[in-house]
């Protein structure tokens, strides 16, 4: 137990900040707290679109970016991750806050935050890589979709339905339009989109978002255009610490949700992580870090009213664009939107609803990489196939399950593709020093099997059929050497059909068996099958030796001397090998 505990600790006192994060801040600070302004400036409109669009309100939304921010900013395994409130993260909370309240979304990403470090301990980051690309794709996409969807009632002005699906909603709300347009809203959010597309065409580095949304806030109040509904007041400053919240009753009813943010938030994380080193030189992320320092965001952002927290890959793009190469930019940024928070929450609160669902709809159409879904798309059918299945199952499910049967499929498929690889060849036994007589009756009652591939579940069966089929011969040879790997399926296919064959009265003789695969055979009981009365055999030459033998001994082949018989190159490599 001391044991166990001693190495949970030092895996934990592994996740911790390093000496070396401080070197690395010190390299160029001013190019990194540049770099956080600039991404402050443009995390400012997505924080309040975010926490508006999860239902907990935009003060949910800055104090994640503030607090999540720079935890993650400290504790991450990232140089250059920027984290806070995202679309793909407020895409699960909306039917949470839905279902359990904002009471419920706190508890659950506290929940989530704890498991993440747990996560974090069991050093679970590496399999962020078995993940496909198709998968990846499709699933923004559909983030993309929903994400415009969701901006849809605020964009035309209307008040949000009920309900949880985002296309029903998307549907009552444009039939909410109809019965009474505001289209001053839709105007705001057409101009404000407008601007971020257009501008970032021709001048990627001036954050067009922050202006469009003041130049949108100044119009609303000059004009005094009441159609244009205001984010509404906003508390100057962050809340005191409280764990109020939490209702330890409802902890069981809410794992299943924490599950989905937690998973979410380290698919996020980690991709957003992989995205930032694509984009550098010699950038590493440790995954097992960055999931510890998301949950320790996670766990911290509740505390403070704010919704869970991911890596976001749109802002830590914005900052690696912008020269950053070290944590102090991420934290530049926290800070910058801490003093917003404290200095100008009357002037954010006039910001028009409408403006902030322009920067998330242009956000969301910016999510979508056109050459990046043709290219898989245009890859395999496979890959265009999963790409849509996760990207359906986005929209019509939940994200979480999107994932999952994203996985499944892309899982199912490879299986195929592998299975499809293993073969069943008939090979000619080899002339050898045997008269032209003798090889006659050899090979008229002796057949040579090579089994290529894997020999496991997906394909096993498939061999079962083949090897029971064969013509009536006396004996058959197995030549193993090539099987790359077994399962326990593929093991008792093979020794029912060594049975069945037995029972029609041929031999089977089993060459070339790998040691490991004599651990598997011996599982199900095949080995012994095979070792009984010599047959198994090391080399396909011996194991024809051993045939000959049978032959002479029930009388097939007339008794003589024994005739050695020679390997062909490729016998000889499996008997180096074997």
């Amino acid at each position: 137990m001391t044991t166990a505990l001693g190495r949970v600790g030092d895996r934990i006192a592994a996740l911790l900040p390093r000496r070396d994060d401080l070197a690395q801040i010190r390299r160029d600070p001013r190019r990194d707290l540049l770099a956080g302004l600039t991404v402050a400036i443009v995390a400012l409109p997505l924080a309040l679109g975010f926490g508006v669009s999860s239902g907990l309100g935009a003060q949910a939304g800055l104090a994640t970016a503030v607090v999540a921010g720079a935890l993650a900013a400290v504790f991450g395994g990232s140089n250059l991750q920027v984290s806070g409130p995202t679309g793909a993260m407020t895409v699960v909370l909306v039917p949470i806050v839905g279902q359990y309240g904002a009471s419920g979304v706190l508890t659950v990403g506290l929940m989530a935050g704890v498991m993440l470090v747990g996560l974090a301990a069991l050093r679970a980051g590496k399999y962020m890589q078995y993940v496909p690309a198709p998968v990846v794709e499709g699933f923004t996409l559909g983030i993309a979709c929903v994400i415009g969807l969701q901006q849809v009632p605020s964009a035309l002005g209307v008040p949000k339905p009920e309900g949880d699906r985002v296309l029903v909603v998307t549907w009552r709300a444009l039939e909410e339009f109809a019965k009474a347009p505001n289209w001053t809203a839709v105007g705001f959010a057409i101009a404000v989109a407008a601007v971020m597309l257009l501008g970032a065409r021709r001048r990627p580095t001036v954050p067009f978002s922050i202006l469009a949304v003041i130049a949108a806030t100044a119009v609303a109040q000059l004009a005094h255009l009441d159609e244009a509904k205001p984010i509404g007041d906003l508390p100057s400053g962050l809340p005191v610490p409280s764990l109020s919240f939490l209702d330890l009753g409802s902890l069981g009813t809410l794992l299943a949700p924490a599950v989905a943010v937690a998973a979410l938030a380290a698919l996020e994380s980690l991709l957003s992580a992989s995205v930032a080193d694509g984009m550098t030189v010699g950038q590493q992320h440790d995954p097992d870090r960055e999931l510890f320092g998301q949950g320790i965001a996670n766990i911290a952002a509740p505390l403070f009213g704010g919704v869970p927290a991911t890596g976001a890959i749109a802002r830590t793009a914005v900052n690696v664009r912008t020269g950053a190469s070290s944590r102090l930019a991420a934290l530049t940024h926290a800070a910058v939107l801490a003093v917003i928070v404290f200095a100008a929450a009357p002037l954010v609160s006039k910001i028009p609803l409408a403006a902030l669902s322009g920067v998330l709809l242009a956000t969301a159409i910016r999510m979508v990489e056109v050459g990046s879904l043709r290219a898989m798309a245009k890859a395999t059918r496979s890959d265009a196939l999963i790409l849509v299945l996760t990207c359906v199952a986005t929209l019509a499910l939940d994200l979480v399950w999107a994932v999952i049967i994203g996985l499944v499929v892309a899982g199912a498929l490879a299986l195929r593709a592998v299975a499809k690889q293993a073969r069943l060849d008939q090979v000619p036994l080899d002339r050898g020093d045997h008269s032209v007589e003798e090889h006659a009756l050899l090979a008229e009652h002796i057949v040579a099997y090579r089994i290529d591939g894997p020999l496991f579940f997906a394909a096993a069966h498939r061999f079962l059929l083949e090897l029971t089929e064969v013509a009536d011969v006396r004996v058959v040879i197995l030549r193993m050497s090539r099987i790359s790997t077994m399962d326990a399926t593929g093991a008792l296919v093979l020794k029912d059909a060594v049975e069945k064959l037995k029972r029609r009265g041929i031999l089977v003789l089993a060459s070339g068996i790998r040691p490991s695969q004599v651990q598997v055979l011996d599982s199900v009981g095949a080995l012994d099958l095979l070792r009984h009365e010599g047959r198994e055999y090391s080399s396909t030459p011996e194991a024809i030796r051993g045939a000959r033998h049978h032959l002479e001994t029930t009388g097939v082949l007339p008794t003589g001397p024994a005739q050695p018989t020679t390997a062909t190159s490729e016998d000889r490599m499996e008997v180096r090998h074997e």
